[in-house]
Order: structure tokens, then C-alpha cells, then sequence
């Protein structure tokens, strides 16, 4: 009996055509050059901890330009990594679990010096009810911390009802949920319709390996986010002014996976 090669059948041709980079190369591209941020960019986006070079920069620079010369372009690097299939949930977890650490420092220093992290905006993340899996959520939570973002996390399995009390008591600038399973993704319009019962326009941010931009766009609020880094570009077209009906007509300038 002859063999079968199935690895032609389970390929995923639009990760192979992008994944011809090495996070080497994406490195020299995309690091800054000047020192002590080109290393604790090195250190991110190669998976190391990033704890002692921080504590030495916050000797002789600002928190905030740790954070946004040194920390922040490391998880770039790491999402762009994700985007085109380098890396993989798993690297992006050890890598946003050692920037959060090295976060934690500059806003231990910031309060030091008496200043509290100015955050862009909030935002409220929760995993659909009924729905357990909360890696992307995670993933996307850590990625929007990094760009700034203050992060109200509510966990998994949330019922729709405390997605819009906490709505209604928190005031975020924007909502997310994600849902794995597509049992769960029927929790988003529920979600919907209950906040505009109550009043409430918001942009609402639908993510996970069950849902598509078909079916959160089929909804009122409902913005497609089909990578964790598309976070952060929804939530400043929020902070520009725009609301979910113009993002979504401009999806495709907003939103990097689009593209």
C-alpha cells in the first residue's frame, strides 16, 4: 500500500507565503537602534526576561520612554512575528508575560516619582458565556497594555448580563469578547441588543476562532478583530473620534489584518 503525504492538504498557503522572514531579520528591520532599547527589544522578541535591563534603564531614563522606546516595539516586532505565522500563541504569552513585568517596574517607578501612567483609554475584555478558552483574550489583553491601555479583564465564561452591568458601571471607551466555539459566539448579538436596550452605543470588538467579520458586522456595535494586534488600531480609531459605524467603513485603512 502506498503512503499518503498529507502536507500539502493541511498547509496553510497564506502563512506560507508571508512566513519567509526570521525573527532575526525582522529584528534588524523593525528594532530600534539606539541602546538600552535595542536590547530590551532583543531581549522580547527572543523570549528572554527583560527585568534587569529595565531596573538598569529606569537608572538613568524616564518609565515612559522605557516603556515606549524599549518595551512596546518588542511586542510589535512579536505581533507582526504572529501575523505572518513565525510565532505562535505560545511565544506571544512568554513574551507579553516578560513585558508585563517590565511594566509593572516602570509604573512602580512612575508612582515613586509621584505620576500615575496616563492610560489611553479603557477597555473592557471578557470571553463569551458559556465559552472557557481565554488565550486570545490573554494575548489580545497583553498586546493593548502594552500600547497604553488600561484593561478591565473580566475573564471567561461571563453571562451577558454582567458584560452590560460592567458596561454600564466601568464607562469604557470599548468592549471586546471573543468566542472559540460556536455555540458561545451567539452570546455577541445577545450582547448587543441588551446594551442598546439599555441606551448604550459603544464599539464592541468580536474575536475569536468562531466568529468572522461577516457575522460581527451583522450586528449593531460589533467591529471584527481576526488577530490580537488588530486591537490596538481599532481602539485608537476610537480614541480619534471615530465610532463602530465609520471604523467600519474604513475597516479596511484601520484594521492591519485586513490588508
Amino acid at each position: 500500500m502506498s503512503s499518503v503525504s498529507y502536507d500539502n492538504i493541511f498547509k496553510r498557503y497564506d502563512i506560507v507565503s508571508e512566513k519567509e522572514v526570521t525573527p532575526e531579520e525582522l529584528f534588524e528591520q523593525m528594532a530600534p537602534e539606539e541602546e538600552p532599547w535595542k536590547t530590551i527589544t532583543q531581549k522580547l522578541v527572543f523570549l528572554e526576561e527583560v527585568v534587569d535591563e529595565v531596573e538598569a534603564a529606569l537608572e538613568n531614563y524616564d518609565p515612559e520612554d522605557v516603556i515606549n522606546k524599549g518595551l512596546i516595539p518588542g511586542m510589535d516586532i512579536n505581533g507582526e512575528l504572529y501575523s505572518r505565522g513565525v510565532y505562535y500563541l505560545p511565544q506571544l504569552i512568554i513574551a507579553g508575560d516578560a513585558m508585563g513585568r517590565g511594566i509593572e517596574l516602570c509604573e512602580e517607578a512612575m508612582r515613586e516619582a509621584g505620576h500615575e501612567r496616563q492610560a489611553k483609554g479603557k477597555v473592557l475584555m471578557h470571553v463569551a458565556e458559556g465559552d472557557p478558552h481565554d488565550i486570545g483574550k490573554d494575548i489580545a489583553a497583553a498586546m493593548l497594555k502594552a500600547q497604553g491601555y488600561e484593561v478591565i479583564d473580566m475573564g471567561r465564561d461571563v453571562p451577558v448580563e454582567d458584560v452590560v452591568d460592567a458596561v454600564k458601571e466601568k464607562n469604557p471607551d470599548v468592549l471586546t469578547g471573543t468566542a472559540l466555539m460556536t455555540t458561545t459566539q451567539t452570546a455577541f448579538p445577545r450582547v448587543a441588543k441588551r446594551l442598546e436596550e439599555e441606551g448604550i452605543d459603544i464599539t464592541f470588538i468580536g474575536a475569536g476562532g468562531a466568529v468572522n467579520q461577516s457575522y460581527v458586522h451583522s450586528f449593531p456595535m460589533g467591529v471584527f478583530a481576526d488577530d490580537a494586534s488588530d486591537g490596538p488600531s481599532i481602539c485608537e480609531a476610537v480614541r480619534e473620534g471615530k465610532d463602530w459605524r465609520q471604523i467600519r467603513e474604513e475597516y479596511d485603512e484601520i484594521v492591519p489584518s485586513s490588508a
